[in-house]
């Protein structure tokens, strides 16, 4: 299992009943993020780490998972993971083509869509967002970063939304150098003198274990540990003081199934790309 001790991507034996023989942090990262939406309907899916778990959520936990990119694609069933938003594959696979305009319009902002999957280069402790720019030090230019793409409007408008990125102090920070979307603001009512509608983010999952909002202060609590992680190790890698759930729990372990599925679409990418 993994170790205190052991680097992130690093691979890991298992040792639990059903599991393979061993996984990668990000898989086990990834695998967690795909369970995440076994029960949504439709979700949005951001490019990246957040495309990778939705797809292997359409392969295993949630067969009927409708997956609507920003590129105008409704009902995407792609063979292996989309090199981008523009990806011909998705056209391909799609139920529908729509314009951009149609997919904000009428499918994103006016509430008919159930999960939004995004991911971060820098998020608070009220899992605002940064993809924009960062802070490179003293007498040196910004980083510029993708930028905004669909993110502030999929967090104010999906039911709700999932993150997914891997844990660090320089991912997980206590003020972002610029906020590019909106998660939880400042705390409980933010979201509501804006006029989001959605619930905003309910977990952030990560290749360390998994945070949630809490329900009075909106704050993100680690309330998840992956396999072999412990808490001690979660906060020494946040920029915060990361509050901590009293009996967090240990994620389960991927299956045989979920990892050679996972493994399968990555290959197919590869190869494509």
């Amino acid at each position: 299992m993994t170790t205190d001790a052991t680097p992130a991507g690093a691979t890991t034996p298992a040792g639990a009943p059903g599991a393979p023989a061993g996984w990668t942090s990000d898989e086990l990262m990834t695998v967690n993020a795909a369970r995440a939406l076994s029960a949504a309907r439709t979700c949005f899916v951001g490019i990246g780490l957040p495309s990778t778990a939705a797809n292997l959520a359409r392969h295993t936990a949630n067969p009927d998972l409708v997956l609507i990119y920003e590129s105008g694609t409704l009902g995407s069933k792609p063979t292996r993971l989309p090199l981008s938003i523009g990806d011909g594959e998705l056209a391909d696979t799609a139920d529908a083509v729509v314009s951009v305009p149609e997919i904000f319009n009428y499918w994103l902002q006016a509430g008919r869509i159930d999960v939004g999957f995004l991911g971060a280069a820098q998020v608070d402790r009220f899992a605002n967002i940064n993809t924009t720019a960062v802070d490179r030090g003293p007498d040196r230019p910004e980083g510029r970063l993708p930028g905004a793409g669909g993110a502030p409007e999929i967090a104010a408008n999906c039911g709700r939304v999932l993150m997914v990125l891997r844990h660090s102090t320089r991912n997980f920070v206590r003020k972002l150098d610029f906020t590019t979307t909106v998660g939880h603001g400042t705390g409980p009512g933010d979201r509501e003198r804006l006029g989001l509608r959605g619930a905003g983010p309910t977990a952030v999952i990560t290749d360390l274990g998994i945070l949630r909002p809490d329900p009075e202060t909106a704050e993100l609590v680690l309330t998840d540990l992956h396999p072999g992680v412990t808490a001690e190790r979660v906060r020494a890698a946040t920029g915060w003081d990361l509050r901590v759930a009293a009996t967090p729990v240990t994620t389960a372990p991927p299956t045989e199934a979920e990892l050679a599925t996972l493994r399968a679409l990555k290959a197919a990418g590869r190869s494509a790309a």
